[in-house]
């Protein structure tokens, strides 16, 4: 999501400054135009079926903020009957694993805001850790293995692609965040101009992040008006039903400390990888603009080596209604 700012410390502005910047950083409930667009090699990617050349991939996925592996369940099925290996990480305390507060099961608000979690001490060498593990063991399998992340999944397959470059066949970005050097954290990437064309949840977070050490969102509420920012943030394009369906795979809360970690790629690691870029423009989450920017100063990093990007202008922040068009696109990745 956009967000005005970096987080501020604790000792910093009123507690409604605060949430209004923090917000910002919930970038994956989970692009752009014109920045650097035209400097990369782009496709239209809506309405086409993009043909496959062929199996025997593995693809390691890496969901974003405040879900889990389960979000990959369409489109990984698919890729399995494609013919390839599969592995959607759960990152700690996340999907099978994921914390639960007490006072979300009895939506009492109030405790709500206060309930500690353990969430909070997670940082992002937790999420690297988590992610190179998978591909390590990916690897030992002999299959090109191939590292998809989505939003925040991005700041992942950064710094794993920096950690084992040469474990990797190729890296793909959906909607994802991936930092530069001007911007080298989800923080600073969602605190820029472009950054700031998202929506962010500043209403709708629950309790004092500084306080807790997560961003806490209530995705069972019952407000009509927090439903429908929601959902424009995060699938518009969607029907109210796979809305609903979505909400119930998303988990409270996410670590502000993990927001603030370094993700940049480094030329010599990450940019010697072959890249691609889905890019939303839609996306209410990730601004296309600001995708556009991070495309654009990724591909100054290594002009030799650009992103490949396929573009839905007509998308949302979890893509196309019709996952097909991501896995075909998948498929078809050139190693």
């Amino acid at each position: 999501m956009g967000i005005p700012g970096p987080v501020p410390p604790a000792t910093g502005p009123s507690r409604r400054h605060t949430l209004r910047r923090l917000a910002t950083t919930a970038g994956g409930a989970a692009l752009a135009v014109g920045f650097g667009a035209q400097a990369a090699r782009a496709t239209d990617a809506d309405g086409t079926k993009g043909g496959g050349i062929g199996g025997g991939r593995t693809y390691v996925l890496v969901h974003g903020t405040h879900s889990a592996g389960a979000f990959w369940s369409a489109i990984g099925r698919e890729l399995a009957l494609r013919g390839h290996r599969v592995v959607a990480v759960d990152q700690p305390l996340h999907g099978t694993e994921r914390f639960v507060p007490k006072a979300y099961q009895t939506q009492d608000l109030a405790a709500l805001a206060t309930e500690p979690s353990p969430v909070a001490a997670l940082t992002l060498d937790d999420f690297e850790r988590r992610v190179t593990n998978a591909v390590r063991r990916a690897a030992r399998l002999g299959a090109p293995v191939v590292l998809v992340g989505h939003s925040m999944g991005g700041l992942s397959v950064s710094r794993v692609a920096n950690a084992v470059p040469e474990l990797l066949a190729h890296i793909c970005y959906m909607a994802a965040f991936c930092p530069s050097r001007s911007m080298p954290s989800l923080n600073a990437c969602a605190a820029s101009p472009e950054g700031q064309r998202a929506i962010s949840p500043v209403d709708q977070v629950i309790g004092d992040p500084e306080k807790l050490g997560v961003l806490r969102l209530n995705w069972r509420t019952s407000s009509r008006r927090d439903l429908a920012l929601f959902k424009e943030m995060i699938c518009a394009d969607h029907t109210d039903e796979a809305f609903l369906r979505v909400l119930e795979g998303m988990q409270t809360d996410e670590s502000l400390t993990a927001y603030e970690g370094r993700a940049v790629g480094r030329a010599g690691t990450w940019g010697r990888i072959p890249r691609t870029y889905l890019r939303f423009g839609k996306d209410r989450t990730i601004a296309a603009e600001l995708q556009d920017r991070m495309i654009a100063e990724a591909d100054e990093l290594t002009p030799d080596n650009r992103f490949t990007v396929h573009n839905f202008p007509r998308s949302g922040h979890l893509g196309p209604p019709d996952t097909a068009r991501v896995t075909d696109l998948l498929h078809g990745l050139v190693l």
